[in-house]
């Protein structure tokens, strides 16, 4: 049977299926909930921007790209996207899909915390990043109509507080692994949440680094030959 909410059809495929299925039986309702909203609305975004897009594909990276913060898929030491685009790259193998549509995928899910890059690269990846950045952080609220906002919530509910649900979902995905959050939004989550987090800072590492970059004493490197001449 197939199921459209606020006029996008969900995907019924059986990869769909079991993709929807795992991450069911593996996440949290927030996280659940909070995934198929975000293909909901990277959908819609894609449809105002009248993009072609994989639906698919879409829906994939959008029920993945929070499986990395739950402990069945942790890593010890990658950052959360990118376990949750490995779960999916070893899904999609494990279904014969062809490598040009799994690295769209892994794309998708390993820079969808990464602002500035996701929308210069392909639909599914761009997509599914304005999926997440509408329902997390309300980017482009406005572009949709009260109507669409109203029918996805209706069919997966925000939960009460799920601003404060979905930080706290980061930080447990993220507390025991702080360095993989160096360098992205993550940073911010462990700075609010871990009275015991130390931010790493790029320029200390630069100044720090193993390089001397001193001046050269340049008159014993002189070739001993004319040394004096």
């Amino acid at each position: 049977m197939n199921e459209i909410i606020a006029g996008i059809k969900i995907p019924d495929s059986r990869l769909a299926r079991e993709a929807t299925q795992l991450v069911r039986d593996t996440e949290p309702d927030l996280l659940y909930h909070h995934s198929r909203r975000v293909f909901l609305f990277g959908a819609l975004a894609g449809e105002r921007k009248q993009l072609k897009y994989d639906a698919e594909l879409l829906y994939i990276g959008a029920m993945f790209h929070d499986m990395g913060l739950t402990p069945a898929y942790s890593s010890p030491h990658d950052r959360f996207e990118v376990d949750g685009a490995n779960a999916a790259r070893t899904f999609l193998h494990q279904h014969g899909i062809g490598e040009s549509d799994i690295e769209q995928v892994w794309d998708a899910i390993a820079l969808h915390t990464t602002p500035g890059i996701p929308q210069h690269k392909k639909p599914v990846v761009a997509l599914v990043t304005a999926g997440v950045e509408m329902d997390v952080l309300g980017l482009a609220y406005d572009q949709f109509t009260d109507d669409q906002r109203r029918l996805v919530v209706a069919a997966h509910p925000r939960e009460v507080n799920f601003k404060e649900g979905i930080i706290d979902a980061f930080t447990q995905g993220t507390i025991n692994k702080p360095e993989s959050t160096f360098g992205n939004v993550k940073a911010d989550v462990l700075a609010l949440k871990d009275p015991n987090y130390r931010r790493l800072n790029f320029c200390s590492i630069i100044l720090g680094s193993a390089w001397n970059d001193q001046p050269h004493d340049h008159a014993s490197c002189r070739n001993p030959a004319h040394a004096h001449g």
